[in-house]
């Protein structure tokens, strides 16, 4: 299929995960506790389905006319399933433990774990399909006087190698297996616990009076607009690094060691994020988000392969920060929401499964934003180098734009009320209501 098809399937397939969030809330908000508790039943029911879906989304039909709209149905019904685990998976810390410490050191053995699977997920389905691609050939300095044909033919993989097809399908099998890994060390490793504050005479609150509540809830409100700000910069340093080595910066032959670089860094500095906000809170870890901005803006007016590999490091840096912090402070902004309204229960599956839509909003604008801009200045993928409109445009979006968003996150998140002190107070009065 074509790139634009291929982007509209990204798009459609984004949009309805998002979608899907709030109706996934909504019925795992109704769900009765079982033996197994009441999220469980939810991830253990979807993962099947999840791999099959996957396992299709890499699969080539016979026919040619309806591939984009099987590949748009797959992408779309695997995003569906995937926040079906999504939401009761990270809904989960909160009934693992009444203890914020103990959550907040769930939350940050979660996320360590998820840019490690992230970073062994990308290393075996890129070894396994690299037999399927076929190299650019283009020069890292190319000379002024060279022809137009080669800035104007494409270098893509021939559609006609079965063999290619098979190693897909083969990367697709593997990545379903470690889900199921996945799924079975979740059940037999975590016990879930039933809400520890709800009393016998308290109600479940409904979805939409809920999402009503939620939603004018200001600590909610403040930390959900300062991170959908830094995701979508994330999203936007993430989506178009690659690019801007391969054409802005010379880099092409080393950008697969420094996204490498980027997600080891992520992942190592997790723990470090952590003994930091116990030790001075999770305001002041904040600013950590914004370590990436000077070397990003360095590498930008002065691209350099040493540069770009400090670069790296302190993205990763800025983007371990940006995944732990909202989540470990999601859990003290759903305690005070308890506080405030101590006789209603399954009110935690409603701000999470509403926060997951806001970070894929984040995505979806990440993506728009990065196609439009690059549609608009005339990117063409497969050629080996691109107008100076567009590596342009890929300096902005990957120095100008990240950092006014993360700064404009960061001012809000000034106004964030929940400190370190009042954490305190309202674990105080949470265990009074217990």
């Amino acid at each position: 299929i074509t790139p634009f098809h291929a982007s509209l399937v990204l798009f459609i397939g984004k949009a309805s995960g998002a979608v899907t969030d709030p109706v996934a809330g909504f019925f795992i908000s109704k769900s009765r506790w079982t033996k197994i508790g009441r999220l469980m039943p939810w991830m253990l029911a979807c993962t099947p389905f999840t791999v099959v879906s996957y396992f299709f989304m890499w699969y080539l039909p016979p026919f040619l006319s309806g591939r984009v709209a099987w590949y748009l149905t797959f992408y779309c019904l695997f995003q569906a399933l995937t926040t079906l685990f999504q939401v009761p998976y990270s809904a989960l810390t909160m009934f693992l433990s009444t203890d914020q410490e103990e959550r907040d050191s769930a939350t940050a053995y979660r996320m360590t774990m998820e840019v490690l699977g992230t970073l062994i997920g990308a290393a075996l389905q890129g070894q396994i399909v690299a037999s399927a691609h076929v190299s650019h050939h283009c020069p890292t300095n190319p000379s002024v006087n060279t022809t137009d044909s080669w800035h104007d033919t494409p270098s893509f993989s021939d559609p006609s190698d079965f063999l290619s097809h098979q190693v897909y399908m083969i990367a697709a099998g593997v990545i379903g297996g470690v889900y199921l890994i996945g799924i079975i060390i979740l059940f037999l490793g975590v016990k879930e616990k039933d809400d520890p504050y709800a009393l016998s005479s308290d109600r479940t609150i409904p979805f939409c009076k809920g999402l009503g509540l939620t939603m004018k809830h200001s600590p909610y409100v403040k930390l959900t607009a300062s991170f959908l700000l830094i995701s979508t910069a994330v999203q936007l340093e993430q989506s178009n690094f690659v690019l801007f080595c391969t054409h802005a910066a010379d880099l092409r032959n080393h950008f697969q060691y420094l996204v490498v670089t980027i997600l080891v860094s992520a992942a190592v500095s997790i723990p470090f994020w952590q003994k930091f906000l116990q030790r001075f809170g999770k305001k002041c870890a904040a600013c950590g988000i914004s370590w990436m901005i000077p070397f990003t803006v360095m590498l930008v007016t002065i691209p350099n392969l040493i540069l770009a590999y400090f670069v790296a490091f302190a993205s990763g840096l800025s983007i371990a920060a940006s995944l732990l912090l909202p989540w470990s402070m999601l859990p003290d902004v759903v305690d005070n929401f308890r506080l405030q309204n101590p006789h209603g229960k399954g009110h935690e599956t409603i701000f999470y499964s509403s926060y997951v839509f806001f970070t894929k909003m984040s995505a979806g604008i990440g993506l728009g934003i990065s196609a439009a801009g690059l549609e608009f200045t005339g990117y063409k993928p497969g050629i080996c180098r691109q107008p100076n409109d567009v590596i342009l445009t890929l300096k902005i979006l990957i120095g100008v734009v990240p950092a006014v968003l993360i700064l404009m996150g960061l001012f809000i998140l000034l106004f964030y009320p929940i400190t370190e002190e009042s954490r305190k107070q309202t674990k105080l009065a949470l265990e009074v209501l217990r």
